[in-house]
């Protein structure tokens, strides 16, 4: 469904006679349409009865099962929420601008005011479609081709306001350190090929599980390891977190809020599914010769315990909004990764919750800057709110998305009976179960820490400002508004529907919890 779309979208932009009559918004709306048809396809996949055991597809290269059908529909409903977010303008904004560039030049005209939204939902179908494919990959080969297709398109993203000098420094950043990821996904994935001849998954765990080479074992789990430390690069796990909060502080929020989340998720299905499948007998601490390698789960655990500490500390001294959030979502990377190397059904449990709640609050407190960006520009110049004193005294000013956000903001500090609570709970007490006690403590110590962060922008957001000015820069906007992109009745609908969904979740659990407890027992019992 999504590739049709994509060919198209293709052929649409490709002709004059089409492109030059449909706005750049009707693309993007044909895009969220496209990512919400595509999910409900998906989800209807579950009625088939044979997708508890698992579907294999293209010759094997891609196994369907319940994890991955259901997630590829959150992320596609993730993704058409996201594209809803893009900025409006005004139709008297669009064709002054238009008869503005037209004094230039005929064919950069369409460029300028629909060139940017058309190209931004293509290049978000190609990423998305890229991600869908990663999470059902069961092949070193289709699982490499997957992650270069949603990567490239993030590249693509990154620098995509090509008149910004920080937008196409975060791109170049994120390409040359993403090539390097990349090469370490390649570099694991020929080790396990050179030592076992073999791509595929099952067929690595079955040569695992009969082999008593161990030589054969060392290499495979040689392999195994470089290619987990090239997907927690990509993730921004610690200790290679260092380029995601220059990059995430670069780039536009709206493309921000799509790096924050949409790669994040299929990443860690597919390292769900490694770990989950692989015999856990070989994740005893072995050594290659004369150096010690530490085993998958160790090396989990480091990474864990890096990620909560240093996205805590060093989110302390942050006075940008998005590099604070950058360092906010490395620590929740380490209670996501805690969870998935125990690796128990309540564990997976508790990741799935996990990872479900972090998009939903992610999504919502970046919706919410976008929405404020729209209502404090200044001078009729949209600019991307950058700096946490910006939001200085917008309570008083917005009280209702000032609101939202501090809902949001306190779910991510773990405070109950917010849905963010549930889910370091759940982790948490999966962690006490099986044992680790240290990393447990490590944990609750950082969220209390972090909270300090949190409350800081929630302090913000509460002091007096210059209300006079933020009231004529707001009588300003209303009376050039065919200058200034509007924020959406939609927009507002989601920004108020996750807030409650977040506010309110202790009164239904149900919807969330049943689905993510069924997911795991179907990846143990199967």
């Amino acid at each position: 469904m999504i590739f049709i779309s994509i060919l198209t979208l293709i052929v649409a932009k490709a002709l004059p006679s089409i492109y030059n009559n449909i706005s750049n918004t009707y693309f993007i709306r044909i895009s969220a349409i496209v990512f919400l048809y595509a999910g409900v396809l998906s989800l209807n996949t579950l009625n088939l009865q044979s997708i508890g055991s698992g579907i294999g597809i293209y010759s094997g290269l891609f196994h369907v099962t319940n994890i991955s059908v259901f997630i590829e529909f959150f992320l596609l409903l993730i993704g058409s929420i996201i594209l809803i977010a893009w900025p409006l303008y005004t139709s008297s904004n669009a064709l002054h601008q238009s008869n503005k560039n037209l004094s230039t030049s005929s064919n950069s005209s369409i460029t300028s005011v629909g060139g940017e939204g058309t190209d931004y939902s293509l290049i978000v179908l190609f990423s998305t479609l890229g991600s869908c494919l990663l999470i059902s990959s069961s092949d070193l080969i289709s699982m490499y081709l997957s992650i270069e297709l949603q990567s490239f398109g993030l590249y693509v993203l990154a620098t995509l306001y090509r008149d910004s000098e920080s937008s196409t420094k975060a791109g170049l950043k994120y390409f040359l350190l993403g090539g390097l990821s990349s090469c370490l996904i390649l570099l694991g994935s020929g080790l396990i090929y050179a030592y076992t001849g073999l791509t595929n998954f099952e067929s690595i765990y079955s040569l695992v599980s009969a082999s008593d080479y161990n030589s054969i074992v060392q290499g495979l789990y040689l392999g195994i390891i470089i290619i987990i430390i090239g997907f927690l690069f990509k993730i921004s796990a610690a200790p290679l977190h260092n380029w995601s909060p220059d990059v995430y502080d670069e780039t536009p929020t709206i493309v921000t809020i799509w790096l924050t989340i949409m790669p994040k998720i299929s990443i860690l299905i597919l390292l769900l599914e490694i770990i989950t499948h692989t015999d856990p007998s070989y994740f005893i601490g072995w050594s290659v010769e004369s150096s010690n390698i530490g085993s998958i789960k160790n090396l989990l655990l480091l990474s864990s315990l890096l990620s909560l500490i240093i996205g805590t500390v060093v989110g302390l001294a942050q006075t940008r909004i998005k590099r604070l959030l950058a360092y906010s979502t490395i620590s929740h990377i380490g209670f996501i990764l805690l969870a998935l190397l125990i690796n128990t059904e309540q564990s997976i449990d508790s990741l799935l919750f996990y990872i479900i709640q972090y998009s939903i609050t992610n999504l919502n407190i970046f919706l919410i800057l976008i929405g404020l960006s729209y209502i404090i520009t200044k001078n009729n110049n949209v600019r991307d709110i950058r700096y946490i004193t910006d939001l200085k005294g917008q309570f008083f000013l917005n009280p209702l998305l000032s609101l939202s956000l501090s809902i949001c903001l306190f779910s991510m500090a773990g405070i109950p009976p917010l849905l963010g609570f549930f889910s370091k709970q759940f982790v948490l007490y999966s962690a006490i179960q099986s044992g680790y006690y240290f990393i447990s403590i490590v944990a609750i110590i950082v969220s209390v820490i972090s909270a300090s962060y949190y409350l800081k922008v929630i302090k913000v957001l509460q002091e007096s400002g210059d209300e006079a000015e933020g009231v004529e820069e707001v009588n300003t906007r209303e009376n050039n508004l065919e200058a200034t992109p509007v924020m959406t009745s939609f927009h507002s609908f989601i920004i108020s529907t996750l807030t409650l969904s977040i506010l309110f979740f202790i009164f239904k659990p149900s919807l969330i919890l049943n689905s993510t407890q069924l997911l795991s027992l179907s990846l143990f019992n199967y």
